[in-house]
């Protein structure tokens, strides 16, 4: 006999439980439904069901505190978020607080009986008394400045998983180019967890010469070397509790790297000059734009730190991987800098839009938002037109549209060094691009992606294991 499931709908709307309804005839599941918090409350004490699929914008109490409440009750029981507006703050609470994944209104089909699938084969047996969990409340608002902007597939991948780890506190590595927002991850990672409301400290490790960062890090007492003529504490004294975020890690020299590895392994350091041992509570988040794995090849990055900072790894992808959030991302920076007068009148027009997607943006969002800024310096009345961008925008200057400037973008200073290696290393970046472009255009349906690329799953799985591409 075939086991049937039992699947919880709550959505206020009649005609969605409706549809969910009619797309669960004659297949393995008995459909529950409730159109409200309370109803569906009740439905999930009374029925127990195998998985939910919850609506975020309901009347009254939304779906997320359902969800809060529910995984309060049985954590056990998978949930699935629907919303029609997927921001990043809702998908990344929805995960923070442990729902299974979400979809959009109007639902992909195919998509969605993958996910139900999915969840199903995750859930663990019920036992007779449920886990139980205090809900978390948390009044952290994020500025509108400094929250991560996108709808495309490939940005809310990274909402995702923001969510998952916020609640934890694994060390996070964050990779990706130039630009393309590290920091605002990290301090997304911050916001989201339990240490919200302790500091979040940063810093560049490119930016600050080798002799002063591990004083920038660690602290001195006075009289430790020329100059330091009263006591400093350090990054890790100063974001206690909290945490603390390493830009450029791969710029870090390998004597640093080995008192950093001790704080990470026993929470413990000294300051320059003393003996004293100190303690801080902080998480680690580190951030780089190069490849550590080519770094610790030639000796010049160690491979225990490297597995000891990427317990999870948030690869950001490039902008020209998620053009679909160029128009989002631009009106977003108009408001931001033209000013709350200026932001209502000024607009841009279909050309300039249409030049702005054809281009392919090196410098990522840290070039946009800059041609943002300097189209409304150099406006003249209300509308940013395609002449204003020409300049910016030189045909010339961006990349992918030659042989030449292809090879260019793979062939970095760095590769460029490794001799008799440089065809092993350029081949793998490629494939590994490869694969998150087509993972991030099927929206991670890996059948999808493995048609799309013309190569069997076998095959993408065992790429996405060698590449570390995480399939949720």
């Amino acid at each position: 006999m075939i086991a049937m499931h039992k699947i919880l709908v709550v959505d206020d709307e009649k005609s969605v439980r409706y549809s969910f309804r009619k797309l669960f005839s004659g297949l393995p599941y008995i459909m529950f439904e409730a159109e409200n918090y309370d109803s569906g409350m009740l439905a999930f004490s009374e029925v127990q069901p195998d998985l939910a699929i919850v609506d975020i914008e309901m009347p009254g109490k939304s779906g997320l505190e359902l969800l809060k409440d529910l995984k309060a009750q049985n954590r056990d029981v998978p949930v699935i978020m629907v919303t029609a507006y997927g921001s990043s703050d809702r998908v990344i609470k929805a995960m923070k607080h442990g729902a299974f994944d979400y979809v959009e209104k109007p639902f992909e089909i195919p998509h969605l009986f993958s996910l139900i699938e999915e969840a199903l084969k995750s859930s663990k047996p019920q036992t007779s008394e449920p886990y139980t969990l205090p809900a978390k409340k948390s009044n952290q608002k994020v500025s509108s400045d400094e929250r991560l902007i996108g709808d495309s597939p490939a940005i809310k991948e990274v909402f995702k998983l923001i969510g998952k780890v916020a609640a934890s506190d694994a060390s996070i590595l964050v990779t990706g180019e130039s630009g393309t927002g590290k920091e605002l991850v990290a301090k997304a990672i911050h916001t989201y967890s339990d240490r919200a409301s302790k500091p979040f400290i940063a810093i560049n490790c490119a930016a600050i010469p080798e002799t002063l960062l591990e004083s920038e890090l660690f602290g001195y007492e006075k009289g430790a070397f020329t100059g330091a003529n009263k006591e400093k504490p350090g990054k890790f004294e100063e974001a206690h509790g909290g945490s603390l975020f390493l830009d450029e890690i791969g710029d870090m020299s390998l004597p640093l790297q080995a008192k950093l590895l001790r704080m990470l392994q026993e929470g413990s350091y000294e300051r320059l000059g003393s003996t004293k041992t100190q303690f801080a509570n902080v998480r680690i988040i580190t951030a780089t734009n190069c490849n550590l794995e080519n770094l610790i090849l030639k000796k010049e990055f160690r491979e225990d730190l490297f597995y000891r900072i990427r317990v999870v790894t948030i690869a950001l992808p490039p902008l020209r991987l998620r053009k679909d959030d160029i128009p989002t991302l631009a009106m977003h920076f108009l408001q931001k800098h033209a000013g709350p007068e200026k932001a209502t009148t000024l607009s841009i027009n279909p050309e300039a839009m249409e030049k702005m997607m054809e281009y392919a943006w090196p410098g990522n969002i840290r070039q946009l938002e800059n041609t943002i800024k300097r189209a409304i310096i150099l406006a003249k009345g209300s509308v940013i037109t395609k002449e204003l961008l020409t300049n910016e925008l030189e045909p010339s200057a961006t990349p992918i549209t030659s042989q030449q400037n292809r090879l260019d973008f793979y062939l970095s200073s760095e590769i460029m060094k490794r001799e008799g290696e440089i065809f092993q290393l350029v081949a793998r970046d490629v494939e590994k691009d490869l694969i998150v472009w087509a993972l991030n255009k099927t929206g991670k349906n890996q059948v999808k992606a493995a048609k799309l690329l013309g190569i069997s799953r076998v095959l993408l799985h065992d790429r996405m294991e060698k590449f570390e591409i995480p399939r949720n």
